[in-house]
């Protein structure tokens, strides 16, 4: 019997990319039937508190108000490596940064995203104006905040709008912690029961496997999500979040997950310790 997992992610390259062979059936999935649900990431953490999909991608931050009825996946990770969400402003960069945003009006993409809680880490005191996150920059350009948290396209893009880098939360992190930023990973939800997570996890890994080693055709399939960005910058964008890392965590990947949220439940961000629990396919 077919049973139907709900695979859902944001709508874009990296996670087009990560998701191709699942979306154009090039593994062999079994008696299991993805469907794929597209929605902005800060949807999809809320969703995720409200346990409404099997298979989803959600923000690391996330995870620390999920973990009960989701475990986190080995593979599909999204991961900075001395890169990440990047703070811009109409001005030019101040000679300390970090000082100078204190107090500022600051953009964010959502309450549950990693790039909201290493800005907490990185500068705790400012205001967050909350909104989607491909508004972000032309609300810096309006003067509607003073600077604007870019996460996914926006990280390559913002110099073409003049817009000026005051800090790059990904570089801050390694160089504080000698670790990557994890920004985001694909959950399972903990009821589907230990064979049917194996599998997911299974086929999971196969299909960001299969895009890295067929190139060309998942960045094909990814250029209808790259929000305008052209062909060398999708190329570039997909090889930040679609890498190694994404194939499995490993021992510092693992570690840096968490010790962000370590960091953040100290910190007084998050409500609570969490132990984070992650899921592979041999494991069953």
């Amino acid at each position: 019997m077919t049973q139907t997992i709900r695979v859902a992610h944001s709508p874009d390259s990296d996670d087009a990319f990560m998701f191709y062979a699942l979306a154009e059936g090039k593994i062999d999935t079994g008696d299991l039937r993805y469907v794929h649900e597209l929605s902005d990431i800060e949807s999809l953490n809320q969703r995720a508190r409200r346990a409404e999909l099997e298979v989803t991608a959600v923000s690391i931050h996330a995870y620390a108000y999920i973990w009960r009825d989701y475990a986190l996946l080995g593979s599909g990770s999204s991961m900075g490596d001395g890169y990440g969400p990047r703070l811009v402003a109409a001005r030019r960069c101040p000679s300390e940064p970090r000082l100078a945003l204190r107090g500022r009006r600051i953009a964010v993409p959502g309450l549950l995203t990693t790039a909201y809680l290493a800005l907490k880490l990185y500068q705790p005191d400012f205001i967050g104006v909350v909104m989607p996150f491909d508004q972000i920059e032309n609300a810096v350009q309006a003067g509607e905040v003073d600077v604007g948290l870019l996460i996914h396209e926006g990280q390559l893009t913002y110099a073409d709008d003049g817009l000026h880098l005051w800090a790059d939360l990904g570089a801050w992190w390694l160089e504080d912690t000698g670790l990557p930023l994890p920004l985001g990973g694909n959950v399972v939800r903990r009821d589907l029961g230990a064979q049917v997570i194996s599998r997911i996890a299974r086929d999971l890994r196969a299909s960001i496997v299969y895009a890295l080693e067929h190139r060309a055709p998942a960045l094909a399939h990814a250029r209808q999500f790259n929000r305008g960005i052209g062909d060398e910058r999708t190329d570039t964008f997909v090889g930040m979040y679609v890498n190694q890392w994404t194939v499995d965590y490993g021992p510092r990947g693992r570690q840096a997950v968490q010790k962000l949220l370590n960091r953040g439940y100290e910190m007084g961000i998050i409500p609570e310790r969490v132990e984070v629990e992650f899921v592979d396919s041999a494991e069953f």
